[in-house]
């Protein structure tokens, strides 16, 4: 998509803070915002697991788990014991794992799983006969529990997601933690999942309203391939084309195509403060950075400002604009999630939390190397064969 535009006597995009902007993306993405929610922003592993672990030690009646990565050690072994003890206390729990995001987790870890009475299902196994679904991955992050608390964002089991984002290879990432109408949005995104992958339609537990839930506004956006536009892709573009201030991005795997591009350099042509931070030369998958710098001339250009992230790996995913519309889910900036994979992300918007993401943006920014334009194009020319070479690859990454 490259232009954005609604019925009305300018032809404008709708703003964020415009009265019809919640029904707009309840329309064009099929996901609908409701008031009635707690959210909680979580920072890296220091600031998830030891929470994410108390809430799975309290489920009284079930857990649905979704992940698209893992590898053994300590995380593994503390998710599997927590598992292990609450299916024996009688919890219901099912597990969906992505077959190539897991591919490094020991068959004896899922085998411990299922003798502890916990259903634990691949989601679309890599074969010969299935060869032809092999790039559409589930790189959802989905955790309900009681059918009342629902976690997504980056995070995976691997012990690099353990720390502080900033030392000792701990990964810079960015989860959410809500309560409210969205949790059964996310579990209806793994019914979804799970019925594919079994067969077996899962209604699985739907808690009542907590009467203790916030007035937060949020809403789960499960985006899937399709043909014609995705509705991540529409979800993006609408978001950009609804600023009228500030976009602020983080995003570990920045390679957008021309359609984003050219939103994003419209955005700041028309006087948004647009700034990317995304990832730098240690970044773990390279190809995709070199793709995204391909962009990076024309965005500078315009006025758009990236900066790189430099003390360890990024991997989070979000957007704060105009103070109060925000995304914290597993959506990247490129091809692979806007259109060949599974996504979620939770969308907000309200005041409180868009200036608290702000707030976390401002102080990553403290982390970061800004790219310069004159800077920029002083790049060896390797460098910008290496980019052109990753932008042919750009609608595989």
């Amino acid at each position: 998509m490259r232009h954005v535009e609604t019925v009305s006597t300018d032809g404008r995009a709708l703003a964020v803070a415009d009265p019809g902007f919640v029904q707009a993306v309840g329309m064009l993405t099929g996901a609908s915002l409701m008031p009635g929610h707690v959210v909680e922003v979580m920072l890296n592993g220091d600031g998830t697991y030891e929470r994410l672990w108390a809430d799975l030690r309290a489920a009284e009646h079930s857990i649905t788990l979704q992940l698209y990565y893992g590898m053994p050690g300590r995380m593994a072994q503390t998710l599997t014991a927590i598992l292990r003890e609450r299916a024996a206390a009688g919890v219901d729990i099912h597990v969906l794992y992505d077959a190539f995001g897991t591919i490094d987790i020991p068959d004896q870890v899922r085998d411990a799983l299922r003798e502890a009475g916990i259903d634990v299902q691949p989601f679309r196994p890599i074969r010969f006969k299935t060869l032809h679904m092999a790039q559409h991955r589930s790189h959802v992050r989905g955790i309900v529990i009681d059918g009342r608390i629902g976690w997504t964002g980056g995070f995976g089991i691997d012990d690099k997601w353990y720390g502080d984002g900033l030392t000792a290879g701990a990964w810079r990432e960015t989860n959410v933690r809500f309560e409210g109408p969205a949790v059964r949005q996310l579990q209806a995104a793994f019914a979804a999942a799970w019925a594919e992958a079994t067969g077996v339609l899962y209604t699985g537990r739907v808690a009542e309203d907590n009467p203790a839930a916030g007035s937060v506004m949020a809403g789960l956006l499960y985006a899937t391939p399709t043909l014609g536009t995705t509705s991540a892709e529409r979800f993006l573009a609408m978001s950009i084309a609804a600023a009228r201030e500030k976009i602020y991005i983080t995003n570990a795997y920045f390679a957008p195509g021309d359609g984003l591009v050219g939103l994003l350099i419209d955005a700041a042509r028309r006087g948004v403060d647009v700034r990317i931070v995304t990832g730098g030369p240690g970044t773990d998958v390279r190809i995709v950075r070199y793709a995204g710098r391909a962009s990076y001339e024309r965005l500078l250009e315009s006025g758009v400002r990236i900066y790189e992230w430099l003390p360890s790996i990024l991997h989070a995913k979000t957007f704060v604009i105009d103070g109060q519309w925000t995304s914290i889910g597993s959506i990247n900036f490129d091809n692979r999630s806007l259109v060949l994979n599974d996504e979620v992300t939770l969308m907000v918007l309200d005041e409180a939390i868009g200036r608290q993401m702000e707030a976390v943006f401002a102080d990553d920014l403290r982390h970061t190397r800004e790219v310069t334009l004159d800077g920029f194009r002083q790049r060896s020319l390797w460098e910008r064969i290496l980019e052109y070479a990753a932008m042919q690859l750009l609608p595989l990454l």
